[in-house]
């Protein structure tokens, strides 16, 4: 196909059938970000009715800080022989849940690092101990590679791994340490993180025991375009398999660490990614703009190039440097001025309610 066909092509497939790989790229490459906002934009008016933009209000508890992942762009982490690392008692992730609950946050989102030293029973102690408190609470925790390690240290599939958590009282699950998934990528991130195969396959098999789930993509390093746009094709086919993702959003790397290659991600390319994400992955309903990573000013643009969602706001980062709401009053004054109508919604998209 020639240039000229090839663009032909693409222009129709940003207003009718599905967007293949090929034109996906071609418009990452070729098309001006505000012919991308202009269609998504659309897109989104068809699908998500009305004028309304929703938040969420949940508190972040990173139970460990050990890491035996080792990833080249966190800094957050400590290896699993440092005496600097901890790991919170049930006691203590029940003071953050108490502390939290007393704010109307009502919803908990439980990751930390993969550390071996932690028993399964930590993990399952910890969902009943707060769902035994505050049964309202929602809890999103965890993530595939922290269930492959889970798998791998006792012996037992992810399968059973997933059954026992939800079993407990995990109630949703994260697609946390995707960033790129293409090989060459995770090498770079981490040779000891999850394969992009790997990662699928838990991610589908926590979608088919009927958990809902949230994905991402973080770039802003030496990721190619094509890269990009593998990453959201594994993305839209692990939706076509299983139905449950409820959201996607698109983040950038922030610079933490020497080893790792952050590049500055322009404001007229973060809206690029908004904007594709809404017009490719036409079987997700929801693209939220990460305003604790992009701010206010990039969110408030996000919300006329596709994304429904502004993700916030967020009690307690401790990974990330935080430009995001830190309270209802903030998202409810941010939305409306921005033109929209505020709602609020839980993790699962349930709009009007709190968890």
């Amino acid at each position: 196909m020639n240039s000229e066909m090839q663009m032909q092509s693409a222009q129709n497939n940003l207003q009718s059938s599905r967007m293949s790989d090929s034109d996906a790229l071609y418009h990452w490459l070729n098309t001006p970000f505000y012919d991308l906002a202009a269609a998504a934009d659309r897109c989104r008016k068809q699908k998500i009715p009305g004028n309304r933009v929703s938040y969420t209000m949940f508190r972040i508890i990173n139970y460990t800080d050990i890491c035996a992942i080792e990833c080249s762009f966190c800094s957050f982490m400590h290896p699993v022989d440092s005496d600097k690392g901890c790991t919170l008692t049930i006691d203590e992730i029940l003071a953050k849940v108490r502390e939290a609950y007393d704010l109307d946050f009502k919803q908990i989102f439980f990751q930390g690092g993969v550390n071996p030293k932690i028993p399964f029973e930590y993990y399952t102690n910890a969902l009943t101990s707060i769902k035994r408190e505050f049964p309202d609470v929602h809890i999103r925790a965890f993530s595939p590679v922290e269930i492959l390690s889970l798998s791998r240290c006792t012996h037992r599939p992810v399968e059973a791994i997933l059954s026992d958590l939800i079993e407990a009282g995990l109630d949703s699950f994260p697609g946390a340490g995707a960033e790129i998934l293409s090989t060459r990528m995770r090498n770079i991130l981490s040779v000891k993180k999850t394969t992009p195969d790997e990662w699928y396959d838990v991610m589908k098999t926590a979608l088919r025991l009927g958990l809902k789930a949230s994905t991402n993509i973080v770039w802003g390093s030496s990721e190619s375009d094509e890269e990009i746009i593998e990453h959201l094709s594994l993305i839209r086919k692990l939706q076509d398999e299983t139905g449950n993702i409820l959201s996607f959003v698109p983040w950038t790397f922030q610079q933490q660490t020497n080893r790792f290659q952050v590049r500055h991600v322009p404001v007229h390319e973060y809206l690029k990614m908004i904007s594709l994400s809404r017009l490719y992955l036409d079987n997700i309903d929801h693209i939220e703009v990460s305003l604790l990573v992009k701010g206010k000013q990039t969110g408030e643009l996000a919300l006329l190039c596709g994304a429904d969602d502004i993700n916030s706001p967020v009690f307690e980062e401790n990974v990330l440097r935080s430009y995001g709401l830190k309270s209802e009053k903030e998202c409810i004054d941010f939305i409306t001025n921005a033109g929209f109508e505020p709602v609020r919604r839980s993790l699962n998209f349930d709009y009007g309610k709190k968890s």
